[in-house]
């Protein structure tokens, strides 16, 4: 189940005027498909898939973890960017 701070996290993450890093921007896909879905059982993409493969990557390095723990990390790097980002 999904806290409601993981959903206003999730939501005002969408709210940044500066567009976080790509490393950041994987690093929360990753952490939010595990607190929302659990681990990575989908078919990794292909080859060419670059975009896809590199999203796969960071939720699939993530086996193993809860999903409490993946929301719990989500809010912190969403605080942490959103500190980073703020003007």
């Amino acid at each position: 189940m999904v806290s409601a701070e993981f959903e206003a996290a999730a939501a005002s993450i969408k709210d940044l005027t500066v567009r976080p890093s790509d490393l950041e921007l994987l690093q929360l896909y990753g952490l939010f498909k595990q607190a929302t879905v659990g681990d990575n059982d989908t078919p990794k993409p292909g080859l060419l898939d670059f975009k896809g493969k590199a999203k796969w990557e960071a939720w699939n390095k993530l086996q193993g973890v809860s999903q409490e723990d993946a929301e719990k990390q989500y809010i912190e790097l969403v605080n942490e960017i959103k500190q980073k980002y703020s003007s």
